[in-house]
């Protein structure tokens, strides 16, 4: 995923950090090589997108984002970030081994 840097202002900001996650997790999970959705459901006004990853601490991330494009870069604007429960985290796990398996 290209992208040429983050773009937070305080209402993405608070809104991300409401469930405790913070930004350098956020950021760290969104420069590594998170698992990456099209959410069609919430890309009414702008086209949203999940994502899902592993931050430096090894907590599971679930996140939702857009593109941002201001001065010739493409940014990545977080919408909101939260921390992924077992169940979800199970769910996911058991999902990439299976497509692993298939390929």
């Amino acid at each position: 995923m290209r992208f040429d840097g983050f773009d937070r202002d305080e209402g993405n900001l608070a809104k991300c950090c409401k469930h405790g996650v913070s930004i350098e997790e956020i950021e760290d999970v969104l420069c590594g090589n998170p698992a990456v959705r099209p959410d069609p459901e919430h890309s009414e006004r702008e086209i949203r997108i999940r994502a899902i990853g592993k931050s430096q601490t090894g907590r599971w991330i679930f996140l939702a984002f857009t593109f941002r494009e201001r001065d010739n870069r493409r940014l990545i604007r977080p919408v909101s970030a939260r921390y992924m429960h077992a169940k979800e985290i199970l769910h996911y796990e058991r999902a990439e081994a299976t497509a692993r398996f298939e390929k």
